[in-house]
């Protein structure tokens, strides 16, 4: 499900004209069925032109795909931006990108988690390049076309706000900044040389349409892929809350090791949140290292 899809020039007229908001909230009350709060639709407007400036490049072409607030398969999950089309070699590319309007952040020792404000204090939650990497991950195991169809995606994050600092880009989240390079405040020409690196051609927004039409069906199956993870082989990617939770988990039984402390920890979430994926990780990684 895509609630808004353009092509470059179409979208920059919509920001140009000082619309975009609300032709993304209608198209959002149409497609979801439902609404949503001043905070988000803000938030569509102050991201949204900073992506306009990115991408107003006659490098990039006016007829590449844009896609806003494309919702991931099975999932409440939307990825906030992605631009479309191919290479000069004709390869189909799909850049997604996560947009954050952050402006600090601090480090923690779990992996792929950082803390920074969200509604009223600090927060643990997924680093910005584990957050993208694991959207378009479950984007590559649910869409039989990115997989057939071999579309190549590129994830990255926007923090168009952030000053540079020794947080965000720190060595500790190195496996996923090279998975999903952050751009920062500085880094506006850095991103658009990223996005011109891979969409040289235009597509019309074809390749996200076959994407969105296309069959949904998981590239992996929980019961086939047990006997897999218990070999050390990883074949769940966990989201947000679920990788929040798996690293506090993890945190806990480290304590209850070694400092020899009982640790109780309890999950709750809906039918389809991931708890049974969570769990298993948890029951293979925490018997890996023997606690």
């Amino acid at each position: 499900m895509i609630v808004y899809q353009a092509v470059k020039s179409e979208f920059q007229q919509h920001v140009e004209c000082g619309e975009i908001d609300r032709i993304i909230l209608a198209a959002f009350n149409k497609k979801l069925h439902k609404t949503t709060g001043k905070k988000e639709i803000d938030s569509w407007w102050h991201s949204l032109n900073f992506m306009a400036n990115v991408i107003n490049d006659r490098d990039i072409p006016d007829n590449a795909g844009i896609a806003i607030e494309c919702q991931i398969p099975q999932t409440s999950k939307r990825i906030d931006f992605i631009i479309s089309g191919s290479n000069e070699n004709g390869q189909a590319f799909v850049v997604v990108i996560e947009l954050k309007q952050w402006t600090t952040a601090e480090l923690t020792n779990k992996d792929g988690i950082v803390k920074t404000a969200l509604g009223t204090g600090l927060h643990e939650t997924s680093h910005p390049s584990y957050q993208v990497w694991s959207y378009a991950a479950m984007l590559e195991d649910f869409s039989v076309p990115v997989r057939e169809d071999k579309i190549i995606l590129k994830p990255c994050a926007f923090l168009h706000n952030y000053e540079e600092d020794n947080v965000i880009r720190h060595d500790f989240y190195k496996e996923y900044l090279d998975k999903a390079p952050v751009f920062l405040k500085q880094d506006r020409l850095k991103l658009r040389e990223f996005i011109k690196k891979y969409v040289k051609k235009g597509d019309n927004g074809e390749i996200m349409y076959r994407i969105d039409n296309g069959e949904i069906r998981p590239s992996k199956h929980l019961a086939d892929a047990l006997v897999s993870m218990i070999k050390g082989n990883p074949e769940f990617t966990l989201v947000d809350e679920q990788k929040v939770v798996y690293e506090t988990a993890m945190f806990l039984s480290q304590t209850a090791k070694y400092k020899k402390n009982k640790q109780v920890m309890i999950v709750e979430g809906g039918p389809g949140t991931g708890k049974s994926v969570v769990a298993i990780n948890l029951l293979v990684d925490i018997t890996k290292k023997n606690y």
